[in-house]
């Protein structure tokens, strides 16, 4: 399973990049926001930067929401790098510019997925990769790992080659259970991964062994 961080912070994407882990990045306009990045030009460029750091796939989400807009944006983020996926909303023109985007030979992610059906026609049109926010259907009492099973058999019946990238990580357990359900991606805040260090029994046993090793001169 491949893990991408949901950031726009540098340093973040620095620290998961040392940490030998990450395979690519996220990110959207409240994340480019609570970075204090506005307008297109350091938007843009904040886009190269994160590709300057990070290895793998970098999703750069569109702002425009009709089909002309959508397809202009996505081909000027698409220029910026190689490795710029363009992230399109889950919309009826969304859909015809995932399937624009496909036949030009251009990474897509297909964003807001929030049901079977929605992943199964950006599978159709050719998305890179399908975004199903798992947190924001736990918010509402739906189980968003339901959905994720629902999409694994969808696309495994069928031979889809879109990537799952499970969104709207909360938790460890999240990252753990979309890796047992078969998810292909997960893309989590730096804290979520970090917590997957974390086990009292390795901090016991790491205090026993340096005390351990001090009484052995």
């Amino acid at each position: 399973m491949k893990f991408f961080i949901d950031t726009a912070n540098l340093d973040q994407i620095r620290e998961a990049q040392d940490l030998g882990i990450l395979d690519g990045v996220t990110t959207n306009p409240s994340l480019m926001a609570k970075e204090g990045i506005s307008g297109k030009e350091a938007i843009n460029q904040h886009y190269i930067d994160i590709c300057n750091i990070a290895d793998g796939d970098v999703s750069a989400e569109v702002l425009s929401t009709t089909y002309e807009e959508m397809i202009k944006e996505g081909d000027e983020l698409a220029a910026l790098h190689e490795r710029i996926v363009v992230k399109i909303p889950m919309i009826k023109d969304g859909v015809k510019a995932l399937k624009y985007f496909s036949d030009k030979g251009i990474k897509t992610n297909c964003t807001l997925i929030f049901s079977a059906g929605q992943a199964l026609l950006a599978a159709k049109a050719g998305a890179t990769y399908v975004s199903p926010f798992l947190g924001r259907l736990d918010d509402i009492s739906v189980d968003g790992l339901n959905l994720i099973e629902e999409i694994r058999t969808i696309y495994d019946n069928y031979y889809f080659e879109t990537e799952i990238l499970a969104a709207s990580i909360r938790s460890p357990m999240h990252i753990i259970n979309c890796a047992k359900i078969g998810a292909d991606v997960i893309t989590s805040p730096l804290a979520p991964i970090l917590s997957l260090l974390k086990h009292p029994l390795t901090d016991s046993g790491l205090a026993q062994f340096v005390a351990d090793s001090k009484k052995l001169g």
